[in-house]
């Protein structure tokens, strides 16, 4: 069953666009030039039940903006959404007891109270009954480490314990859906990995829907195994985390180690060479020639160890993106050339 159905959804915004200069900026009192921003472009999407799933994309690529639109904080400029049943910008009280949403650059919390007293605010909005409040509250920041700090004002919290806190704030009405938008940014090694433990065993054992944005692929990678790519707008990868290294990766990675005495010389025409340290070696080799190269190395070579890999996922996110920046500029490009055409046409005709 599809607890989250997105058809067509769309959202443009109409920005100003402030002119440099003093004049300029008297004349845009008068004469206002805006432009067009398309964050969001006529998407589809659903997810079912109980899925955790990861939307990557660069800055910029509508990923926020639609976790709002999923969350109910912006109307879209066109198509549908519906969310357990729900149209998330209707606001229904129904709905939005349900879902969480947070974001790792802002905050839920009174940042000069304890966050205990935060808590309790939370409890009167949902109307938590008193016991259910305290066992959940109990259950989350125990499994955070974070029953200790309660008391304390939030100012005074380190970047992960707020984050925790924040997570706790969230999850405090067992909601059904939970939208995370960067939840470890700026965090470190431990604080990461900590944050990610606790969503994953949460999300097992309470069987709940995720939607995660994250620049951090650790994130993804620990996390999730569905991936949604969004760039520009648009939806241009769905499907599996294995299937997003078959899909826009070309080539593997190859890592050999050769006797104390053997030389790597003349390695470069079996592939890109990545890294050379002797007697250790990696270098890139296209899939399609994998099984025929490391033959001819085995052949050539006095090889002691073997190791093929895919390359990282933050590379192949990266290539992906890149391609699709490439590709929209050379179709804005196209699109410029075509109106040069008909303006010509017209002024001829």
């Amino acid at each position: 069953m599809s607890i989250i159905e997105l058809c067509g959804l769309s959202k443009s915004y109409r920005v100003y666009q402030k002119q440099e200069g003093l004049l300029a900026s008297l004349r845009g009192l008068f004469r206002r030039e805006y432009r067009d921003v398309h964050a969001v472009r006529g998407i589809d999407l659903r997810v079912e039940q109980g899925e955790f799933v990861a939307f990557l994309g660069p800055n910029g690529a509508g990923k926020t903006t639609t976790l709002k639109l999923l969350s109910g904080v912006i109307s879209p400029s066109g198509g549908e959404a519906r969310v357990m049943g729900h149209v998330p910008w209707k606001r229904e009280n129904a709905y939005r007891r349900r879902f969480a949403l947070v974001m790792g650059q802002k905050n839920q919390l009174w940042w000069d109270l304890p966050a205990q007293e935060s808590f309790r605010l939370h409890q009167q909005i949902y109307r938590i009954a008193p016991e259910q409040f305290a066992r959940t509250r109990d259950e989350l920041t125990g499994m955070l480490g974070i029953g200790n700090l309660l008391r304390q004002p939030v100012r005074e919290l380190s970047l992960g314990e707020r984050m925790k806190m924040e997570l706790t704030a969230a999850l405090l009405h067992s909601p059904d859906v939970l939208f995370l938008d960067e939840p470890t940014i700026g965090l470190d090694v431990v604080a990461q990995h900590k944050i990610q433990q606790f969503l994953k065993y949460y999300q097992q054992h309470r069987q709940i829907t995720i939607l995660l944005t994250s620049h951090y692929m650790k994130d993804v990678a620990a996390l999730c195994r569905r991936v949604v790519v969004i760039a520009k707008g648009r939806i241009e990868y769905n499907g599996s985390l294995n299937g997003i290294i078959d899909s826009f990766s070309g080539h593997k990675v190859v890592t050999l180690q050769f006797a104390t005495d053997q030389s790597s010389a003349g390695l470069e025409r079996f592939g890109q060479i990545v890294e050379d340290q002797p007697p250790r070696a990696k270098l890139r080799v296209e899939r399609s020639a994998l099984t025929r190269t490391l033959a001819a190395i085995l052949a050539q070579y006095a090889v002691e160890d073997v190791v093929v890999e895919d390359p990282p996922l933050e590379e192949v996110i990266a290539s992906l993106f890149t391609q699709v920046e490439r590709d929209s500029g050379a179709e804005a490009q196209a699109a410029s050339g075509t109106d040069s055409a008909d303006a010509s046409t017209a002024g001829v005709a």
